[in-house]
């Protein structure tokens, strides 16, 4: 809040208000989450009528939401913004329509799992001020010729310009009994070149994943990475495409 107030125009034109305590998250994914919704509300859940990206208001049961067509997970997926106090019936409404379709639960690890077979970073391991879009794979997000003079536009333009220093991969790992976690060494030729920002273990696909940033000058090789994991250096093979939904299928669907 202190750097958005910082930026706010002088002439009043914008007001800011944080609703970190004013609003409780609910997320479904997977590939009957839109049946699921279509039971909880009698709003319009198709995908001509809900695309992909798509951000309305609904109500779920008797709960009054936003709703935001997106998921974490990589697969067909929503998240419902809620005022605190109707959370719970939101979550009962959605719990409910879910029954017949074996609806569950699935906790921080399990999304941590899913999101590395999608080539998904992560906020503060990833994506972090200490990298540029273009080092992050986020340059598509960037309006580089757009009028106005945002903050940042110069940076941007200079890093497109210069080519950036890394590139942010996917790596499979032939691990043995452990995982990276993060910060592990990534070596190549005999040297170390990079470093893990985050992995783990991808359950659907059975891989042990690991991402980081390596020099641009080799980030396009596929093969001859190593990566230290418990002072032992394992193979480890570039992983362009996600391991799951490569062409992004099911998530638009």
């Amino acid at each position: 809040m202190r750097w958005f107030e910082q930026h706010l125009p002088d002439d009043g034109s914008v007001h800011i208000e944080a609703l970190g305590q004013k609003l409780t998250g609910l997320s479904i994914a997977g590939p009957k989450a839109r049946d699921v919704l279509a039971k909880a509300t009698r709003s319009g859940t198709s995908n001509e009528a809900f695309p992909f990206m798509a951000v309305g208001k609904m109500d779920v049961g008797t709960a009054p939401c936003m709703v935001g067509r997106v998921s974490y997970t990589g697969d067909l997926g929503y998240e419902i913004w809620v005022a605190p106090e109707y959370q719970r019936a939101a979550y009962q409404a959605l719990m409910a329509a879910g029954v017949e379709f074996g609806i569950g639960l699935f906790g921080s690890r399990a999304l941590n799992a899913l999101r590395l077979e999608k080539n998904y970073g992560s906020w503060g391991r990833e994506y972090r001020p200490i990298y540029g879009p273009l080092e992050a794979g986020l340059d598509r997000f960037v309006a580089y010729g757009k009028d106005a003079d945002f903050i940042g536009k110069a940076a941007a333009l200079a890093e497109r310009k210069q080519g950036g220093r890394l590139r942010l991969r996917a790596f499979i790992v032939d691990a043995d009994d452990a995982d990276v976690i993060g910060d592990e060494p990534i070596w190549f030729g005999g040297a170390v070149r990079g470093w893990v920002t985050s992995g783990g273990y991808a359950h659907h696909s059975k891989k042990s994943v690991a991402v980081g940033y390596v020099p641009k000058e080799i980030a396009d090789e596929s093969d001859g990475f190593e990566i230290e994991l418990l002072g032992k250096r394992h193979a480890a093979r570039m992983q362009p495409a996600p391991l799951f939904d490569a062409n992004f299928e099911r998530m638009r669907a």
